[in-house]
């Protein structure tokens, strides 16, 4: 049996990467609360410091170095990755910073609601023809983040930041002419010299240095958690189909809910009582969408 190519339908290999992925980044909450004694920041220079030598070692193994020379030769290309190096670097604080602080659950939200952003992301800017249930999708959102808003008095901003850190990254990375394993290594790259001059300035006092060993493999770990997941979707991304990974984009987020209400206990209010089922109400409406415009263009 030949293994069907993304233009035809889902391989195998690109379902078992993707799902992985999904699967990482929905455990990543547990992992993350362990280290809530140790500064975002310096979570996140661990994340990026760490990061370099594993997805270094997936180019070389895989031979694409050469574009990686190329990249770091070419200004443009530089300038381009830096402004997703710098987005994604607030991403990965930001979440942090929740998952810390007991915003598991805004977490959640933000993931949730960006592909609906990206939707209306590519409706505003690429000037693509959205299908009206579409619409309505972007809007049960957005009143639902209003929802929120009117309840706490607050904007959700945890869920926001991420929802347009994460979905302004997507955006743009699609953009650098590079392949994704070797756009997010010349990310980390760029993202290095901070991480480490923050880390020297910490010094000994670091928790690094000042804690545990335990302290110590955990924020090593990080460049793992941190690079195998983001490689593992982008290899994914080549073998299915996009209405596929529409719909296992959610594995994540739902994990990261069922962690943080159930094992984080966070406080699940009527707001979000409200808030929360008109989000899922709004994906199904995408999803259902996407599954029909792909079927139609398979036909």
């Amino acid at each position: 049996m030949t293994t069907p190519s993304p233009k035809s339908g889902d391989s195998l290999a690109g379902f078992g990467y993707a799902v992985s992925a999904y699967l990482i980044w929905g455990f990543m909450p547990l992992y993350m609360k362990i280290l809530t004694h140790v500064a975002p920041v310096e979570v996140v220079a661990h994340r990026v410091l760490w990061s370099v030598p594993i997805a270094g070692l997936v180019l070389i193994v895989m031979g694409r170095t050469g574009d990686l020379v190329r990249a770091l030769k070419t200004p443009r290309m530089i300038g381009m990755a830096a402004l997703t190096a710098a987005l994604i670097s607030v991403n990965w604080g930001v979440y942090v910073w929740a998952i810390a602080n007991d915003r598991a659950l805004d977490a959640a939200l933000g993931y949730y609601i960006n592909p609906l952003f990206s939707v209306a992301l590519g409706a505003l800017i690429l000037r693509e023809a959205l299908h009206p249930a579409q619409w309505v999708a972007v809007g049960l959102a957005a009143i639902a983040v209003a929802i929120l808003t009117f309840s706490a008095g607050v904007v959700p901003w945890v869920a926001l930041v991420l929802m347009l850190t994460f979905g302004i990254y997507g955006f743009l990375r699609k953009t650098l002419p590079i392949g994704p394993n070797q756009g997010f290594l010349l990310e980390v790259i760029l993202l290095a010299p901070a991480a480490l001059a923050y880390l020297a300035w910490l010094g000994p006092s670091g928790q690094f240095f000042a804690g545990s060993w335990q302290d110590a493999a955990l924020l090593i770990g990080t460049g793992a958690i941190t690079a195998i997941p983001l490689m593992l979707y982008a290899n994914g991304a080549k073998g299915l189909r996009l209405s596929t990974m529409g719909i296992l984009q959610y594995i994540a987020p739902t994990m990261i809910f069922l962690i943080a209400v159930f094992i984080f206990d966070e406080p699940f209010g009527p707001a979000r009582a409200v808030a929360f089922p008109m989000i899922w109400a709004a994906l199904i409406l995408y999803t259902a969408t996407l599954i029909r415009t792909a079927r139609a263009a398979r036909a």
